[in-house]
């Protein structure tokens, strides 16, 4: 006896979380994503106090991002490649910055991964110069119930987005290659 049933692959939720770094606002935004299904969970920002040194910002900064890490438990964390702008001296605080957003999920062992904004544009809005409304747009049309906090988080939430996109990707690609060896 045959039968023509239709068996649709289950794929299991992946929770992620998308950071937009910055010394004075660095938004982040959880999404799980299976498949090709997308869902909001929370985004939010990180705002330290400015009238810190340096240093006890960017412990500020690092201690609430592991809040967020240990709330959530995202499985993979993105973050927003830097823009390079003329003022060396706040291009070099943003990389610091930065840095600490980089290291907070790595100290929980959740690989990260890095995309330039116009991929994170590309992939949510379509094109690579999108502006931040259009980004904005994209993000409540893609993640149903989302009410971002700040245009900060959104950008987070997109660049979790950017990841969900690749990362499905890159592991069908492995998962094909394994079976071809196989």
């Amino acid at each position: 006896m045959s039968s023509n049933v239709l068996q649709r692959d289950w794929v299991q939720a992946m929770r992620l979380i998308g950071f937009d770094p910055g010394l004075r606002n660095t938004g982040w935004g959880v999404i799980d994503a299976g498949g090709n299904h997308l869902t909001y969970v929370a985004d939010g920002t990180v705002r330290p106090n400015v009238s810190q040194d340096l240093a006890s910002r960017l412990r500020e900064l690092h201690d609430a991002l592991a809040d967020v890490l240990e709330t959530y438990a995202p499985e993979e964390a993105a973050v927003e490649e830097s823009f390079v702008s003329k003022n060396y001296g706040s291009t070099l605080k943003l990389g610091q910055a930065r840095g600490v957003v980089l290291l907070a999920p790595a100290l929980f062992g959740i690989p990260v991964a890095e995309y330039s904004a116009n991929r994170v544009k590309k992939s949510v809005v379509g094109v690579g110069h999108a502006d931040k409304n259009q980004i904005q747009l994209m993000v409540t049309r893609l993640l149903p119930g989302c009410q971002f906090s700040s245009a900060d988080s959104a950008d987070a939430l997109a660049v979790a987005i950017c990841h969900a996109h690749f990362s499905t990707t890159l592991r069908r690609f492995a998962d094909s290659t394994r079976e071809q060896v196989q």
